[in-house]
């Protein structure tokens, strides 16, 4: 083959992976997590209604009554508050309105996080019992539902429904088979820098943080990273780092934030 020929072959083949990874010119509120959203003053609406791309909600599992509470701990569980009734029912019906996709605008897709705060096994098998009545979810192109926290042995994720998902540590070597399982990769950004959002982010930690992100989107995966300072600062260092992800408990201030600044340097 021809010089010439060959690098367009080359061109062809890898311009769909470069395009498959590459990280939103323009950041948006599809970028956004909305972090333990149940603590929200509307669970869910708050942050669908602004379009958010994640939701996360904490679940625990009352064995007594078997039900899949949207609870941090024993405490708050007695508030009763079950996912069905405050993420699942709502999700359900907004997929049902809007022909089969989470939203409107159907280039826009949702993660449902579910932080598991009890034993693995019994609250996902619990979990796949609701969800087992609720097929426009599990069949939803748009929808992942993902579980995180307490999570089963990796080994086993391939024993689960393919509905079921998990996110993944970015300091942490998967196989093959468990990648296939994970939706997310993330990490505590504490892990990487004492930072606390003011001034300049030291060099060396900044260093560790775009080569632990650039890990995780070689690995084909979408990142996010936890404990990162909530507010425009923190913002700001997220988008320059391409994660795909901005994690906030200030999910108004963060949607007004992006609708300004949500531009990103390449």
């Amino acid at each position: 083959m021809h010089i010439f020929g060959m690098k367009k072959l080359l061109l062809f083949i890898l311009l769909p992976y470069s395009y498959a990874f590459a990280q939103p010119a323009v950041y948006t509120t599809a970028n956004a997590h909305s972090h333990n959203d149940y603590q929200q003053a509307f669970p869910f609406y708050a942050a669908y209604n602004l379009k958010y791309g994640s939701i996360e909600a904490d679940v625990y599992l009352n064995v007594s009554d078997n039900e899949l509470l949207v609870a941090h701990n024993a405490t708050d569980a007695q508030q009763h508050r079950t996912l069905e009734e405050l993420y699942i029912k709502p999700l359900a019906e907004n997929i049902q309105n809007n022909k089969g996709s989470v939203y409107a605008d159907t280039s826009l897709k949702l993660i449902l996080m579910l932080d598991v705060k009890t034993e693995a096994v019994p609250a996902i098998n619990k979990l796949i019992d609701i969800l087992i009545k609720y097929p426009a979810l599990t069949s939803c192109p748009s929808l992942t539902i993902m579980v995180t926290g307490s999570k089963p042995n990796s080994a086993t994720y391939d024993a689960y429904p393919s509905y079921i998902w998990f996110d993944g540590l970015l300091s942490e070597n998967y196989n093959k088979e468990v990648l296939s399982r994970i939706a997310v990769m993330g990490d505590n950004f504490i892990n990487y820098t004492k930072w606390g959002g003011n001034g300049e982010l030291p060099a060396n930690d900044w260093e560790k943080l775009k080569k632990s992100v650039a890990k995780g989107h070689s690995l084909g995966k979408k990142v996010r990273l936890w404990n990162v300072p909530d507010n425009f600062e923190g913002w700001q260092r997220l988008i320059a780092l391409g994660v795909d992800y901005l994690n906030t408990d200030s999910i108004k201030a963060l949607a007004e934030f992006l609708k300004k600044n949500g531009a990103r340097n390449l």
